[in-house]
């Protein structure tokens, strides 16, 4: 069963450069932590993928085609269809008083802003720095171990999914939603009420609906507050009342 374009399926990777072999990039939380990747909030599980909507790279989103799921794929991708080559225009000499200036105390391999651009620290020395303002994949070979966990069949799966997708941090299990008529209805669980960007991801989530499912028109986010439960103070038995007097 081959992957089409419009496909929903979820995908476990690791990516790494050829020629050295390291690490960029992973879906497993064991082996981010293994080559120092985890960083906090971070979150590891299956990603999400829309085939043909250019979610990853465009060689490996062309490759899903050939791929069947739970059969581990590696993709090899060269760097013109990566990050491109290296630019040598892009490496520039500073003088390293404006960057102590910045409050930057530079050291080589550190990642900084320079002129509203990242760079990187690639030597140090005559009062001068090196900066390289490529990206820090250019002019690498790319290998992605891919495996296709699941696709996703059901409207509920992929409607689950795309909220997953931008609110990951709460269990996709807590979301209640329901289709009638054109309207798409998600009840938000109180814990996601004031998290930070939660109308940026509300407005992803629809734009993402519209985009996928086009006869649904409408889509509301409702927000339910319960009052908070009074405690009911207990009655004493006849025994305690007889206690007491």
């Amino acid at each position: 069963m081959s992957l089409q374009k419009g496909d929903f399926i979820l995908i476990n990777y690791t990516a790494k450069v050829k020629e050295t072999n390291e690490v960029f990039d992973t879906t497993y939380e064991e082996i981010a932590k293994k080559e120092n990747l985890q960083k906090e909030g971070d979150i590891y599980e299956p990603r999400l993928i829309v085939v043909g909507e250019g979610w990853v790279l465009k060689a490996l989103d062309e490759s899903f085609s050939t791929m069947e799921p739970n059969k581990p794929t590696q993709v090899e991708i060269s760097p013109e269809k990566a990050f491109g080559q290296r630019d040598p225009e892009k490496i520039k000499r500073v003088p390293i008083k404006q960057l102590v200036a910045k409050g930057i105390n530079p050291v080589i391999g550190m990642r900084v802003e320079y002129g509203g651009k990242n760079a990187v620290i690639r030597s140090i020395g005559a009062g001068r720095v090196l900066l390289d303002f490529n990206p820090p994949l250019a002019g690498k070979t790319l290998l992605y171990d891919v495996v296709v966990e699941k696709k996703l069949e059901s409207n509920d799966e992929k409607i689950a999914a795309l909220i997953h997708r931008r609110i990951p941090i709460t269990d996709v299990n807590k979301f209640k939603f329901a289709i009638q008529e054109k309207t798409l209805t998600i009840d938000m669980p109180e814990e996601t009420f004031y998290l930070e960007g939660i109308q940026i991801a509300k407005r992803g989530i629809a734009l993402d609906v519209q985009k996928f499912f086009p006869d649904l028109e409408t889509t509301k986010f409702v927000e339910t507050f319960k009052a908070p439960q009074k405690l009911v103070e207990a009655k004493p038995t006849a025994t305690e009342e007889e206690t007491k007097s």
